[in-house]
């Protein structure tokens, strides 16, 4: 197999490709300040990036990652009605570090210097456009599903 994610931000959808056939489709929210790769931005990179660390193996559906570390808190509906502005990182984390030096990799547009992730949502949070601070945010039960299927170093496209 030769699997790759393509993130499509026109379309708010990540695809999990085996060569050219798509085996997954999935529907996320991407950063609500668009497209950009300069740091402090708030913006989603694009470009050919890989996951460079998978995190959160075996934490149980809405467990919150404070530091890329869980906190022991688990985000149900009552949580997020709470504090519904908090930037909620949940279940899993698929860390993106950029592969194009100068446009997403290294100085003050690296990808993975800017903690830029595929990540687990609150279920509330709409997922019809984009709302996030940069990452991509996913459904918990699909980064889930993309967690257990991709390995570190799997290739993702953002366009």
């Amino acid at each position: 197999m030769s699997l790759r994610i393509v993130v499509s931000l026109a379309t708010q959808r990540i695809d999990l490709l085996d060569d050219d056939t798509q085996i997954r489709s999935y529907r996320v929210s991407t950063a609500a300040n668009g497209a950009g790769e300069q740091a402090g931005s708030y913006c989603t990179p694009r470009g050919r990036h890989r996951i460079r660390a998978k995190i959160g193996a075996g934490l149980p559906l809405g467990a919150v990652l404070r530091g890329r570390r869980p906190t022991g808190e688990i985000c149900d509906d009552a949580a997020w009605r709470a504090d519904p502005q908090r930037d909620w990182i949940l279940t899993r984390i698929l860390w993106l570090c950029g592969e194009e030096r100068g446009f997403n990799r290294g100085g003050s547009v690296d990808t993975f210097r800017r903690y830029i992730y595929l990540h687990g949502t609150p279920d509330a949070v709409d997922l019809s456009h984009p709302g996030s601070r940069g990452c991509i945010r996913m459904r918990n039960a699909d980064i889930v599903e993309l967690f257990e299927l991709v390995d570190a170093g799997t290739p993702v496209a953002i366009a």
